[in-house]
């Protein structure tokens, strides 16, 4: 992985800074047509630059080479500031609902990685629901188990039951690979693990219909 991380960098990295000079003009004045045609090269480059970090980051947190800090973090706070800036879906109809109590759910973790993760997970759940509807980001706390956990689940009111009740003992597996979302997936469980929690797909006939995850309450 670090070898092919290190092999496809070098060259896109040479790609994506020529596209940039040439959008700027530098070798000359652009037909809008041609701007066009390489606006939508940048992005496909940007695109494969963000792959190229996803690599490298899966590899290292595999060979656990890569620092997770570890500070307090609210989620509760964090969930609904990511879930602000969300806006996949509403040209389909798909619109978010963020549910979280009114007071601090506390987490230890690496804020950045863990912003990331929750992204990742909203993302995809509103990216793969094929009908217009309601996604909702739930927010609790499971307190009568040892540990205490903080809890996630992200998925339409008829998932997030079953979602929920696999929180109570080895939740069923994770299903990160999907395509359209790179390995942002994998990494997120990866993260996850390493910060002592968890991260699982609703169980059932739809896989797919959402997710959840659990980290250890910070008490």
């Amino acid at each position: 992985m670090s070898l092919a991380v290190h092999e496809l960098r070098t060259p896109v990295t040479v790609v994506c800074g020529y596209l940039r000079m040439v959008l700027k003009e530098h070798g000359g004045p652009l037909t809008d047509k041609q701007r066009k045609m390489l606006e939508e090269a940048e992005r496909s480059c940007a695109r494969i630059s963000a792959l190229v970090a996803e690599m490298s980051d899966l590899g290292k947190l595999e060979a656990k080479e890569l620092a997770v800090s570890r500070h307090e973090v609210d989620m509760a706070v964090l969930v609904a500031e990511l879930a602000s800036t969300m806006h996949e879906g509403e040209d389909r109809g798909v619109h978010l609902n963020v549910r979280v109590p009114n007071r601090p759910i506390v987490v230890t973790g690496d804020r950045g990685r863990l912003s990331a993760a929750i992204t990742t997970l909203l993302h995809a759940a509103l990216r793969e629901r094929g009908e217009p509807g309601v996604i909702v980001a739930e927010c609790s706390v499971m307190a009568d188990t040892a540990p205490a956990w903080a809890i996630l689940a992200v998925g339409d009111d008829a998932t997030l039951p079953s979602l929920l009740q696999a929180a109570r003992g080895a939740p069923p597996p994770f299903d990160e690979w999907r395509g359209g979302l790179g390995l942002a997936l994998p990494v997120a469980r990866r993260v996850v693990e390493a910060l002592g929690g968890a991260l699982w797909s609703a169980p059932g006939e739809r896989p797919r219909a959402g997710s959840a995850l659990r980290l250890p309450l910070r008490t």
